[in-house]
């Protein structure tokens, strides 16, 4: 929790410091420089209008023809400027044509207006229009505005280039799918643009989801006109992030695939008829023929069958992630604790080898769909607009706005505030262990079983057994999933975890009596048996409120036969204790899963930062599967036919959750004697 303190003088709340920070935090709004970010963005613009050109080609080195908008600060009687200007690039597959038509909407004279002031209007923090509230109020905190047509930021002295990726919109050629050549792609539309007479030489790149992937990937390769990024939600491994989490593909990915597989097939109607003319819309067309819908009908046959590499991780994917270490460009990275790529949000961060202050994180308590929905408010961050159009200014303006002093490390914390802070985790927070034990906590009577979580290993060996069920349907992990669309049917899909619970193995600690900091990965290592030859277990760990109340707080999942280790690429706190699982994924380095014989599992968990308040209470949930978030290939499905899985609580093979917090939640990972049941050794726990 933190602590308001008083105003210092120049126009910023320093909100304090959190129980145990070895500095202060500071207020997420920016203080007076944040004032001065709104002021620049909102305020009067030195160019009137923008001057727009949707028909616009640029041709790639292997003849391919993409097509792009690009949007120029204009007078007052629409006539471009001829001066040199930086230039934001966004590249997406999701047709321009759509972006077009958010443009109209938000930044028509009449139903622009309208629409941002029914979504300002729309601040229900509760009831059940809450969810709602938070998917509509978007439209008025700047998100599309980094993700389609910026009209502020133009008319600020920006050029905005925003392009079609191949085989996606107007383009031409067949949709790859973040590969090596669509990365090239990006590269040459960036040496493309800084040769433009009306781009200065410096490029920057903007984007949400795809885009911002897309961002990620050009900046790995080091485009040497390329000096900011600004990515909003972007992944650094779509693998553990969304293609097969756990071993598990996703329910988001056929869906998505099958979207902009049908956009592509919509013509843009502002150059429909000038294609048509020049005959692009014969080439478009039999692209589009080529590849009517793609790598949706081998996704599929993947799944019946297991035998195409998109459901391994594979150099598919490796050519696809972005070299995140590779990158020299400032960047700042937008993220949510329950975004389709939650993983990325911090990694991103870590992985960039640059100074802080020219890498930035912001991390929010939300979804995919909703980023930069509470911003805006007092104590709370500048609109991401604001925030997009000071990093701009920064980096490729050189204006010493101060940006590079806001966060580095901006948070929302899960049950807390807003603060920015120096780094993730929080300094304060040390390894820590709980164990899983049998005995009830009477809390949760309405689970499968009401366990405990301790400081000391269960006493006596007992088989708990689960079985799958369809609770997952509705729960944080189908608002997940699904992007965050289900919170729009109220806290059940966007918080509380009560209903799915009613299927869970469930373990809860004592109340703490402190504000109790949990900020980082978490790893939970069970001890697990099945009858068949596959086990699929999903995990929660939830903050219990004194009345009952349970919140999801981070998530994860494993199946059996996908327990080996990366070494090389797992994080060990001090000591040489495992924090943060990654598990190699790969059809060549699956692990047989013998009947009825326990082995030890690690299901890595989404780092996340969260306050546990005075009488709350942590809370292990493990279940047997979670659909529709975690998918099973009917291979492995067969393979887990008629079984029946149980979790072993063994002193000899103690199972716990690891995690990072301040006080005195768990024991240190590494206990004493005392700490252990008789019959176990430091090995065992280990």
């Amino acid at each position: 929790m933190s602590v308001p303190l008083d105003l210092d003088g120049q126009g910023s709340a320093q909100r304090g410091a959190f129980a145990g920070a070895p500095g202060a935090y500071r207020d997420a709004d920016g203080g007076h420089q944040g004032a001065a970010w709104y002021q620049a963005t909102n305020g009067r613009k030195p160019y009137p209008r923008v001057h727009i050109s949707r028909d616009v080609t640029i041709t790639m080195s292997d003849g391919v023809r993409l097509r792009a908008t690009v949007v120029r600060p204009a007078n007052r009687l629409g006539q471009p400027s001829t001066a040199p200007f930086p230039a934001i690039l966004n590249v997406n597959p999701y047709n321009r044509a759509l972006l077009d038509g958010f443009d109209h909407v938000l930044h028509g004279p009449v139903i622009g207006k309208a629409v941002k002031a029914a979504s300002s209007t729309m601040t229900h923090e509760t009831g059940p229009l809450a969810g709602v509230s938070r998917l509509t109020r978007t439209f008025d905190r700047g998100l599309f505005d980094v993700f389609g047509v910026n009209r502020n930021l133009v008319q600020s002295g920006y050029v905005q280039v925003l392009v079609d990726v191949r085989g996606t919109g107007a383009s031409h050629g067949k949709w790859e799918i973040l590969s090596a050549r669509e990365q090239q792609d990006s590269v040459e539309t960036i040496e493309w643009i800084a040769e433009q007479s009306w781009c200065d030489g410096a490029v920057g790149m903007a984007g949400w989801s795809y885009s911002a992937i897309n961002a990620l990937q050009a900046a790995a390769l080091r485009p040497a006109a390329l000096k900011a990024v600004f990515a909003v939600e972007g992944s650094a491994d779509v693998v553990r992030d969304m293609y097969i989490t756990g071993g598990m593909p996703s329910a988001f990915i056929p869906i998505w695939m099958a979207m902009v597989n049908a956009v592509k097939w919509l013509p843009n109607p502002a150059t429909v008829l000038a294609d048509s003319l020049r005959g692009d819309q014969y080439r478009w067309f039999r692209d589009r023929i080529k590849s009517p819908a793609t790598e949706l009908p081998s996704l599929l046959w993947g799944f019946l069958t297991a035998r195409d590499h998109r459901i391994f991780d594979h150099p598919y994917f490796t050519e696809r992630t972005p070299k995140i270490e590779n990158i020299e460009a400032a960047t700042f990275t937008v993220g949510g604790w329950h975004d389709l790529f939650g993983r990325s949000a911090t990694r991103v961060y870590q992985q960039l080898d640059m100074e802080p202050g020219r890498k930035q994180m912001l991390v929010a308590d939300g979804y995919h769909l909703d980023p930069g929905c509470d911003h805006g408010r007092e104590h709370q961050p500048p609109q991401l607009d604001v925030l997009e159009r000071a990093w701009f200014d920064r980096w490729l303006k050189g204006i010493n706005n101060g940006i590079d002093d806001y966060g580095p490390v901006t948070l929302q914390q899960q049950g807390g505030d807003w603060s920015c802070g120096p780094d993730f985790p929080r300094p304060e927070v040390r390894a820590q262990r709980l164990f899983l034990a049998e005995e009830p906590s009477g809390t949760a009577p309405h689970t499968r079983h009401d366990g405990r979580l301790r400081t000391t290993v269960a006493s006596r060996r007992r088989s708990l057994r689960t079985q799958p069920d369809l609770r997952g349907m509705v729960s944080r992990d189908a608002a997940q999933v699904f992007a965050g669309l289900p919170i729009a049917f109220g806290r059940k899909f966007s918080h509380e975890a009560a209903y799915q619970e009613q299927g869970a193995l469930s373990f809860t600690s004592d109340p703490v009596t402190a504000p109790t900091q949990l900020s980082g990965p978490m790893n939970l290592r069970l001890n697990v048996s099945t009858t068949a030859h596959e086990g699929i277990w999903a995990v929660t760990v939830n903050d219990v409120a004194p009345d009952g109340t349970s919140t999801v707080l981070t998530n994860g999942a494993l199946t059996a036969s996908n327990r080996a280790l990366d070494t090389d690429r797992s994080t060990y706190a001090e000591g040489g204790t495992l924090i943060d699982a990654v598990h190699f994924l790969s059809r060549e380095r699956r692990l047989p899963v013998p009947a009825d014989e326990p082995v030890r599992i690690d299901v890595d968990l989404v780092a996340t930062d969260a306050v546990l308040k005075p009488g709350h209470r942590l809370r292990v949930d493990v279940y047997a599967a979670s659909l529709p978030r975690y998918l099973t290939i009917v291979p492995d499905l067969i393979k887990a036919r008629g079984r029946r899985q149980q979790l072993v609580l063994d002193p000899n093979k103690p199972s716990y959750l690891t995690f990072l917090a301040d006080g005195e939640l768990g024991v240190d990972p590494v206990p004493t004697t005392s700490q252990l049941h008789p019959m176990a050794s430091l090995s065992a726990v280990e």
